[in-house]
């Protein structure tokens, strides 16, 4: 990935070695709680390497290996008893054995032995730990997997068949292989092999490597291997010289992006070393020559695997602040299935920091019992509660054993008592000890404008993510008030959508009062109606998505990494205080994406982001990574026990760099002086794009049925790269063992960002069923010939299925720069298209002298074109006198001729070396206009935006005082009236008062 220190990498892994005393095996005793049965059992490992042969237990299901007061005590008293022998020297505590397998985080099954010494169960503990976690086991080559198979088979019962051994359920991901094979292949079968028939068997002590290649070769032949071999050089021969097969591993093999001074070129004498390795026949290889089937078998060995192992290897610069780098996380650890009703384990923890991630989340709440000792759970659900001591000292267990680099806690502290917030602070100290970061290092102040510190200087350490209690001396009751709402809302509590998954179904949220509306879980599975709920069941306010206060001893814990809630991205810069972070629920995160993409990466350099799932996610499912890793969001938190394709690629992506849960990002992403669009689609200014080209060939063992397969490519990366099923095969007819396709390759002509673009290849069955699949990176892919061994939906490798593919890879070439990248290639194409275009440039008739000149003088082009024209057919006999080259020399005219050419040949480099230069500037200059027009397109768009919203605005006002008039005006006049009917009535009145008057005098 980019960043990478220049140079090229030592590399680190340790290559796969068992000890001695494992090879010959020792004598434990197994135990198991459930059956209250202990055993005596010979432990031993198998010579591939790949098998713990106690149950043919596969070295890739193992999770973890235990010793000392970390592995499991039998609960039973009767059992301990029995165990706890007096004879026996040491602790019962040190002589035990755990060994922790699965086919995924959740799924967990434990194999508990004793040990009769406490140096062996220490040995088997830290040699099987470093077996299983070894990268190179987890990335085996295709003969490696196939001498797996072989194991299998051979440890196997000798009386079984072979069918029987080959599909034999052990626990193994080595899948059926179908028998049945065409009257040809049975045929071939009944010569060479020793059994004859489907169901024959064959003696274990003659079941040779031999046999069993000879019988893979029969059920699953390789046409296609022959036409490659052939096309490389042995089409008239059975083998490959030294010469050619330097020629086809330097031509097709080598990755043509690595610099040839620093990743030279092989040399015919280090590609002997290759032949004698892989070459059987001895006496052909002393010849420097290789046979179709040491051809093969280079194939399929490690030295053309479809990675480099320098890529596995830990790599990456370690030594840029922690904000530089991508950061393998975890949302709600705890959890093995759904949000609402799912189970909590403290072994999740361990399971998922074994796996590599370095971000974890501690959901504490305050514990309801006698000894008021803080638990973890998802508040508010049906999930249930586990002990928040047992979940440090899991912790403290598994934090380095995978990875050295520091390990965040992400605290969504709930615990309203202050009794039980200083106990958790407490168990961290004396749990953690001095792996507990508790005060900042001397060169990383708590200042504004000093970088986070390296994983390099924190490795070892434990970082505390939890609300910091800050300290105000000054400022009015109404500020303090608005200070300590927005530190409620720090972090994972958003106004906008609850971080819980519970609130996203049970809450109602009232933003002005800053209160969340809590139904009874009962009221969420109750089968009445929601009226009728609402009716019935009770209500209270409480404060899920509000974390509670923190206290001086959790407070004193929080250094470089302070929750604050958000604001805006100009706020933080001005700030400029790297050691506050903020998180985002993913909807308002790709809001933010959406609005501000370049604002997003800039506000990523320097501080830390967190992406959490949205609250409606409440079957653990996973939002795409791809999309904010793209912004560079370090803290990128997905659901461990949900292994879906958002997951996977988070497994891959963190894969690769040792497996230590850091990944660097891009350089354009770190410098303060670079600027970036994760919605590009141009180039990136320092980053060379890829050219991409995949050609599926054909498949070996993608099904145990007799069913039709096809491949699907994907590619995802930046939004210009992304391509969802970019290319589908076509489906095999009835056949799994050996489809092959042969279809044209799916070639993604421009990567823009190889460094963030990963391929996924899938095999699926007619129907749609899943079979396997594979997650490579862009930037660590090899070209040329290659297997690529499947993977199933948990991300664990399977045996046998496996794709052969070819890949090219190269650095992406304008169409503009064309004639640079192979100008050779570029003047016979000129050529070419002229000499197909000379026919149609000529006139009809009359150019019969002209047309016999041409044809003398350029015959060759006649021959090319006459076809074309029917009045260019013309045969021409010329009798030459011949000449040697040396009479040819002594000629004046071959002199004369040759400083020619030679001056014409200078010209033609100057002019093309000026051409070259023009066309660079030509293109910088049509870049930087292009750019300078879109900024002034944004400028123009904001002012017309501005415009439109202040226009908006001035109508509203206008309609508002048009109705504030028109009220004024109503009430007037309804006033006038009122007084008009008022006086008329007065009037009436007098009138009336004054004819009584009249009428009495009168």
């Amino acid at each position: 990935m980019a960043g990478a220190q220049p140079g090229v990498h030592a590399l680190q892994l340790k290559p796969v070695s068992v000890p001695e005393s494992l090879r010959k095996g020792n004598k434990f005793m197994k135990w198991d709680d459930v059956s209250n049965d202990e055993r005596d059992l010979q432990c031993v490992f198998s010579p591939s390497h790949h098998f713990c042969t106690v149950y043919l237990l596969d070295i890739a299901y193992i999770k973890d290996a235990r010793n000392g007061k970390c592995t499991k005590m039998p609960k039973d008293a009767k059992l301990r008893e029995l165990l706890d022998v007096s004879t026996l020297s040491g602790k019962i505590e040190n002589r035990m054995l755990t060994v922790v397998s699965g086919p995924d985080m959740v799924n967990i099954t434990y194999l508990n032995f004793m040990a009769f010494q406490e140096e062996t169960a220490k040995e088997w503990a830290e040699e099987l730990f470093n077996l299983a976690s070894n990268l190179l086991v987890q990335n085996t080559s295709r003969e490696a997997c196939l001498e797996k198979a072989y194991v299998v088979c051979t440890h196997m019962n000798s009386t079984h068949t072979l069918a029987q051994a080959v599909t034999h359920k052990c626990k193994s991901p080595v899948p059926k292989i179908n028998m049945k094979m065409s009257s040809a292949q049975k045929k071939q079968k009944n010569v060479s092999s020793p059994a004859s028939h489907q169901n024959d068997s064959i003696p274990q002590e003659d079941f040779t490597p031999e046999v069993y290649n000879m019988f893979l070769s029969n059920i699953c032949p390789r046409p296609e291997l022959d036409h490659i071999f052939s096309d490389v050089g042995a089409k008239s021969r059975p083998y490959l010289t030294v010469e050619q097969m330097t020629e086809f591993i330097n031509s097709k093999q080598r990755d043509p992006r690595l610099n040839e001074i620093l990743y030279p070129p092989l040399k015919p004498e280090q590609v002997q070393v290759l032949v004698d390795k892989y070459e059987p026949n001895t006496s052909l290889a002393q010849k420097g020559q290789i046979s179709m089937e040491g051809f093969a078998r280079y194939l399929n060995g490690e030295e053309n695997s479809i990675m480099p192992p320098e890529k596995l290897d830990q790599s990456e610069d370690m030594t840029f602040p922690l904000s530089h780098y991508f950061i393998n996380s975890s949302h709600n650890t705890y959890l093995t299935a759904g949000q609402l009703a799912g189970n909590s384990s403290v072994e999740m923890y361990k399971q998922v920091l074994l796996s590599g991630c370095r971000c974890i989340e501690l959901d504490c709440w305050k514990g309801r019992t006698t000894e008021e000792e803080p638990v973890i759970t998802h508040g508010f659900t049906m999930t249930t509660e586990i002990s928040f001591k047992e979940v440090i000292e899991a912790i403290s267990e598994c934090a380095f054993k995978t990875s050295p680099f520091p390990v965040i806690l992400s605290f969504e502290n709930h615990v309203d008592s202050p009794k039980q917030q200083a106990k958790m602070a407490e168990y961290c100290r004396s749990i953690f000890g001095d792996a507990l970061l508790t005060e900042p290092l001397e060169k990383y102040p708590l200042e504004s404008g000093v970088p986070l510190p390296s994983p390099m200087e924190l490795m070892g350490k434990i970082l505390v993510k939890n609300k910091k209690k800050h300290h105000k001396k000054d400022g009015s009751t109404k500020k303090k008030l608005s200070e300590q709402v927005s530190n409620t809302y720090s972090d994972s509590s958003s106004v906008c959508e609850p971080s819980s998954p519970s609130a996203g179904t049970m809450l109602a949220l009232t933003t002005k009062k800053c209160s969340l509306t809590y139904l009874a879980p009962s009221a969420l599975w109750a089968n009445t109606s929601v009226s009728s709920r609402k009716a019935n069941h009770w209500s209270e306010t409480v404060t899920v998505g509000r974390e509670a206060s923190a206290t001086e001893e959790m407070s004193n814990l929080v250094i470089y990494i302070q929750p604050v809630k958000y604001n805006s991205f100009e706020a933080s810069k001005k700030i400029n205080r790297s050691y506050q972070m903020s998180s985002f629920v993913e909807t308002k995160a790709l809001e933010q994406l959406t609005k501000s993409p370049v604002e997003f990466v800039e506000y990523n350099k320097l501080q830390l982001s967190r992406i959490y799932p949205k609250g409606t996610r409440v079957d653990s499912s996973n939002y795409n990574p791809q999309l904010f890793w793209n912004a560079g969001c370090q803290l990128v938190a997905l659901n461990f026990q949900t292994i879906d394709l958002s997951m996977q690629l988070n497994l891959g992506m963190y894969e690769y760099n040792g497996k230590c849960g850091y990944r660097l990002k891009p350089e354009f992403m770190r410098r303060p002086d670079k600027h970036f669009d994760p919605f590009t689609e141009s180039t990136v200014d320092g980053i060379v794009a890829n050219t991409l080209s995949v050609k599926i060939i054909s498949g070996q063992f993608l099904s145990d049925k007799k069913v039709g397969t096809y491949v699907e490519i994907d590619m995802f990366g930046l939004p210009v790269d992304t391509k969802r099923k970019a290319f589908k095969t076509k489906t095999s007819q009835g056949n799994a063992i050996n489809p092959v396709w042969e279809e044209e390759a799916i070639v993604f002509k421009k990567v823009v960002l190889p460094t963030l673009a990963s391929l996924r290849i899938a095999v699926f069955e007619e129907g749609g069923k899943f079979i396997g699949h594979r997650i490579i990176p862009v930037s660590a892919i090899r070209p040329g010939y290659h297997y690529i061994s499947l993977r199933n939906e948990k991300n664990q490798s399977l045996t046998l299925p496996t794709l052969f593919v070819y890949v090219e890879v190269k650095d992406y070439v304008p169409d503009t720069f064309a004639a640079l990248s192979n100008p050779i290639r570029y003047v016979n194409l000129m050529e070419q298209r002229a000499n197909q275009l000379a026919a149609l440039t000529l006139e009809e008739g009359g150019e019969e002298e002209g047309d016999k000149e041409v044809c003398i003088v350029h015959y060759t082009t006649l021959s090319i074109t006459h076809t074309l024209h029917p009045t260019l057919c013309l045969f021409v006999s010329v009798c030459v006198e011949s000449f040697t080259v040396e009479e040819l020399k002594q000629q004046k005219g071959f002199v004369r001729e040759q400083r020619k050419q030679y001056k014409e040949m200078k010209e033609l480099v100057r002019k093309h070396h000026r051409k070259t230069s023009e066309l660079i500037k030509e293109h910088t200059a049509r870049v930087r206009s292009e750019h300078s027009l879109s900024t002034l397109d944004q400028d123009l768009c904001e002012l017309d935006q501005e415009c439109s919203q202040r226009l908006a605005e001035l109508k509203e006002q206008q309609q508002q005082q048009l109705l504030t008039l028109r009220q004024e005006q109503y009430y007037s006049e309804k006033y006038q009236k009122r007084e008009h009917i008022k006086q008329v009535l007065t009037n009436v009145q007098q009138i009336r008062t004054g004819q009584v008057g009249w009428l009495v005098v009168k």
